[in-house]
Formats: C-alpha cells, structure tokens, sequence
C-alpha cells in the first residue's frame, strides 16, 4: 500500500522539516518489511483561494484511494487504533491511503464533499508544519507497532 500526504503550501528547510523528513524515513525502513512500500509528500500550491487550492488537492489524490482529510473536528485515534486503521487497509489490498492537510484557511467546499472522512490530532488547532510532522511521527510508530519494534511504550 502506497502512503501519500498531499498538504497545501510548502515546508522550508529547518527543523520541521528535519522532523518530517527522519520520521517518513523511519517509516519507509519500517514499513517496507510490513508492506507499505512508499510514503510520499505532495505540496500544493496555496495561491488562488479555496476552490483552486480544492482543484489542486483533488487532481492529486491518486485513484481508487482511501483518503482521510485532517481536521480540528475529525475523528480522534489512539496510536495503536491508527496503527490498527493502516494494518486493516493494507490487509484489505487497498492501493493507496492518502491524507489531506489543508491551508490556513482550511478546506474548499470540493474537498469538504468528495473527503468526508476526517482526522484530528486532538481539539486543538495546531500549525500545519506541525501537523506534517505530527502524521509522521504517527505513521512511524504504527509501523513499529504492527513490526513490534520497541519504539511505542504505551
């Protein structure tokens, strides 16, 4: 199964992006044996408001895929339950999961329909650099615990 985040502007250099870049590679080393053979990021641009950046988002969500679009009011997870959430997909022969990070001004009426299923990462509003390094972090540690690697301690 392939792993893609299609987020809305770009993250520069730094330690964001540091972060995000060690946990996707500590996944991929992980997932690999586990069969989730990519995880890919894939940024948009954010200019033109709510509907060009929907356009933008849609046209790059892969077919046939499972999408799950974060959001400050989506549904909450446990991380052995996510864990659990790509174990079942990727056993199912799903081809692609992909998840949705909006902009700062959220998510255009298209994506709000065609993605209703949503993902928080609790109640708060958080930065959406953040939240980049946040699902990886999340995406690496479900992968240790479907490996049974001694990473999670819960």
């Amino acid at each position: 199964m392939r792993i893609s985040i299609i987020a809305v502007g770009r993250i520069k250099k730094g330690p964001e992006r540091d972060l995000f870049d060690d946990y996707i590679d500590r996944f991929r080393k992980a997932g690999r044996q586990l069969g989730f053979r990519s995880a890919d990021l894939i940024e948009v641009d954010s200019s033109g408001g709510l509907d060009a950046e929907a356009d933008r988002i849609l046209a790059k969500i892969p077919a046939g895929a499972r999408t799950i679009r974060l959001d400050e009011f989506g549904e909450q997870y446990t991380s052995t339950a996510f864990s659990s959430l790509l174990a079942n997909e990727r056993d199912r022969g799903l081809p692609d999961l992909c998840f949705l990070i909006g902009g700062a001004e959220g998510y255009g009426a298209a994506v709000r329909e065609a993605v209703p299923h949503t993902m928080a990462f609790g109640v708060q509003t958080w930065p959406h650099r953040f939240v980049r390094v946040m699902l990886a972090e999340q995406l690496y540690r479900a992968a240790s615990l479907e490996a049974g690697l001694p990473y999670h301690k819960a």
